[in-house]
């Protein structure tokens, strides 16, 4: 994978690809990740498809930027695929990611450029706004993290994503989001608080979306997991009953198996 960088705002922001053929498949890290999370998990999708990997403001390698809302995240994300010269995507977001995606679809549609968007996949996410405990809840962790730092929300928070313990992987994410400066975590907590509602978008697009859902999510309830499922015209579903949170980390295989099959469907 090579990086490259762009500029958003003032800041810098980095993005990582592979210089392969084929269709481009954008995926995007969820809040208090970045790129790197995705590395074993793109293995199957490398011999078929071009990968870019974008990374968030304040996350990895790319610059904090504040404040900052998810609508700001999509645009950041257009103009990594216009530095990176796409004529065509499909997006693949994970949590936040998903949130980000869906932003980046409702601009498209707004600005009639929907047609070079082929897939989106939904991986553990959801387009409903926030609730009024979810917001509280978000609210009370930018003050946790004023108080006490990062170090000790990450270490608490990145467990509590996995039903299926994986200690390799969680140890990893949790070394990853140590690097995350606190007010790049904060920046996104208040951006997902006040995200608007985009279930709309997922009735507007003329795609076939895909969606994926841990049975044993705590993050994403499977309520809303189930709910959004009904709003596409077309939708593929893979249900993970024994999942968390973190399919690409518990149950990679079956993961990659979905959205591969789905990926065959998106490119007929």
């Amino acid at each position: 994978m090579k990086t490259a960088h762009f500029s958003y705002k003032e800041r810098r922001l980095s993005y990582r690809f592979s210089e392969n053929e084929g269709p481009l498949l954008v995926f995007i890290h969820g809040f208090c990740e970045d790129s790197r999370m995705w590395e074993e998990f793109i293995r199957p999708f490398q011999r078929d498809y071009r990968i870019l990997l974008p990374e968030l403001p304040g996350f990895g390698a790319s610059e904090v930027i504040s404040p900052l809302s998810i609508a700001e995240m999509a645009e950041a994300l257009q103009l990594c695929l216009e530095d990176f010269g796409a004529d065509s995507y499909a997006l693949i977001g994970h949590s936040m990611g998903g949130y980000v995606a869906l932003a980046f679809a409702r601009q498209a549609l707004a600005a009639q450029r929907q047609s070079k968007l082929k897939g989106l996949a939904l991986f553990h996410s959801h387009p409903y706004a926030d609730s009024g405990e979810k917001r509280e809840n978000r609210r009370k962790s930018i003050a946790f993290i004023e108080e006490n730092g990062s170090e000790r929300f990450v270490a608490q928070l990145i467990p509590k994503l996995f039903h299926k313990r994986v200690p390799q992987a969680e140890q990893k994410l949790i070394q990853y989001a140590r690097t995350h400066l606190p007010k790049g975590i904060q920046t996104a907590l208040a951006a997902m608080a006040e995200r608007p509602d985009n279930s709309r978008v997922l009735t507007q697009l003329d795609i076939p979306v895909a969606f994926i859902v841990g049975g044993k999510d705590t993050a994403v309830p499977l309520e809303l997991s189930m709910k959004q499922c009904l709003l596409p015209k077309i939708a593929y579903i893979e249900y993970l009953r024994e999942v968390g949170h973190m399919g690409m980390f518990e149950a990679p295989e079956k993961c990659q198996d979905f959205l591969l099959n789905y990926l065959e469907q998106v490119h007929k």
